[in-house]
This record gives C-alpha cells, structure tokens and sequence, in this order.
C-alpha cells in the first residue's frame, strides 16, 4: 500500500524543482544580453547564486526522496 503523505511529498518536491528551475529560466535573457568582454555586476552574480543554489538543493531533494522511494519499494518487494 501506497503512502499518501509519500506521494504528497514527492509532487511537492517535484513542484520545488520546476519552480526552481523557472527561476533560472527568468534569469536567461538578462545573462545571454551580457557583453563577451564585458563584466557581470555583483548583484547580478548573487542573483544567478542564489537561482543556481536554490535549483541544485531542490534537485538533490528530490533526488533523495526518489532514491528513498525506491529503496522502500524494493524493500517491499524483497
């Protein structure tokens, strides 16, 4: 049998995964307009960090979650 709260757990990673991964999507325009020999400022850099760290926490979540899920279900099945 299924856990509810298991599934529930898992949309709602997958959820912070495409939310995070959007966030990233938002940042696109603005770094490929940057200048080749130009410079990124600051603040821009701590954006594109915060995006990238939020989508790579995200995905490990969900990678771990997946991961456990699987080893419960073959658990289950040993």
């Amino acid at each position: 049998m299924t856990d509810p709260n298991e599934i529930r757990a898992l949309k709602a990673s997958l959820r912070g995964v495409l939310d995070a991964a959007a966030a990233l999507a938002a940042l696109q325009d603005t770094v490929e307009a940057l200048d080749d020999r130009g410079d990124i400022a600051p603040e821009q850099l701590e954006t594109l960090a915060a995006a990238a760290a939020g989508s790579a926490v995200a995905a490990s979540a969900l990678r771990g979650l997946v991961g456990t899920m699987q080893t419960r279900r073959g658990a289950a099945t040993s």
